[in-house]
């Protein structure tokens, strides 16, 4: 990406500006929107960023920089059919409105472990994204389910490249947009063989997507709001749970993403139960266990999972690991 944006970019269809009170980082704060490296809709490097997205208005291509150092400014630069939405929202999206203070003023550094402490004296330029587009982190969260990382982000690359439109704009030559409902509504059996996801994640996300109009009309509400004349308790977090095949740590993954929760904790999940007890405790932990150890910080649990995450430490090797399988010949 050029070191100069503004310089080396056509003029935008929409420009906004943010500077925020206190310390910014940009690759740590979207980051939790990357899947892997290789994701097509999303390139991060530092401090500048694109992404690539549907708004109900079309497609839109999102060039992000931050510049300034201790007295940071992000600028958001958009062009095609999307590009009022796009900053209209584009505020959620960096973090802006994500507010770290009850969390620093009741915890930080009273009651947190000294290694979650110190991790956010080391991020304090960590924010929540907010992007409110709820099939986006629905799918790739599917693909996720009870697989490795890397056949879950080769599946995303796929299904991407498979049926991900190019976007508007400058964006680089290889980013697509990610799969709208209807095109992962029509791929074939042979497509999501090639994309090494089985039957099951498969079935789930063409659910998922026949539920999107559905879920999407959540995505600008508050966490927790409520819709009436829905099944249920009528929040998002209830409608997805209703979908089959998607539970609790599904219902995690997409609302930190969604709506920056700062508490939902991806119960479930092979690995983070183990590694958060280990870095509390010293030892393993199982869900219940881990959320034992979370429970003080009940509202905050995602923030100090986040921190936990971002504190240097590394999970501890024990028993089999969970093998990549290859679906392509089933």
């Amino acid at each position: 990406m050029p070191e100069n944006m503004s310089a080396a970019l056509p003029e935008a269809d929409a420009y906004a500006s943010w500077r925020p009170d206190g310390a910014y980082a940009l690759d740590k704060t979207l980051g939790i929107l990357r899947r892997g490296p290789g994701d097509p809709t999303i390139k991060l490097t530092g401090s500048r960023a694109w992404l690539c997205f549907h708004t109900p208005g079309g497609p839109v291509t999102l060039a992000l920089s931050r510049t300034g150092g201790l007295s940071p400014t992000v600028e958001l630069r958009a062009w095609g059919p999307g590009a009022g939405e796009a900053i209209e929202r584009g505020l959620h999206l960096v973090g802006a409105y994500d507010d770290w203070s009850a969390f620093d003023d009741r915890h930080c550094p009273v009651t947190l472990p000294a290694v979650v402490a110190q991790s956010r004296r080391f991020n304090r330029g960590l924010r929540f994204p907010s992007t409110g587009r709820v099939f986006d982190a629905l799918l790739p969260a599917i693909l996720e389910q009870k697989v490795t990382v890397i056949e879950a982000n080769f599946a995303w690359r796929y299904v991407c490249e498979a049926v991900g439109e190019v976007p508007p704009g400058p964006a680089p030559a290889d980013m697509r947009l990610p799969p709208t409902p209807a095109a992962i509504r029509s791929l074939q059996t042979w497509q999501w063989h090639q994309a090494r996801v089985d039957a099951r994640r498969a079935a789930t996300a063409v659910r998922a997507a026949a539920a999107a109009a559905s879920l999407e009309r959540w995505g600008l509400l508050e966490l927790g709001a409520r819709r009436e004349n829905v099944a249920g308790t009528g929040t998002l977090a209830a409608a997805l749970s209703s979908i089959p095949g998607i539970g609790a740590w599904t219902v995690a993954e997409v609302l930190q993403r969604t709506h920056g929760s700062a508490d939902h904790v991806s119960v479930g999940d092979y690995h983070l139960a183990a590694f958060v007890g280990q870095v509390l405790t010293g030892r393993r932990v199982d869900d219940a266990g881990m959320l034992e150890l979370l429970a003080p910080w009940s509202g905050h649990r995602q923030r100090v999972v986040r921190l936990i995450g971002l504190s240097g430490h590394r999970k501890q090797a024990f028993g089999p690991r969970l093998a990549p399988m290859d679906h392509r010949r089933r």
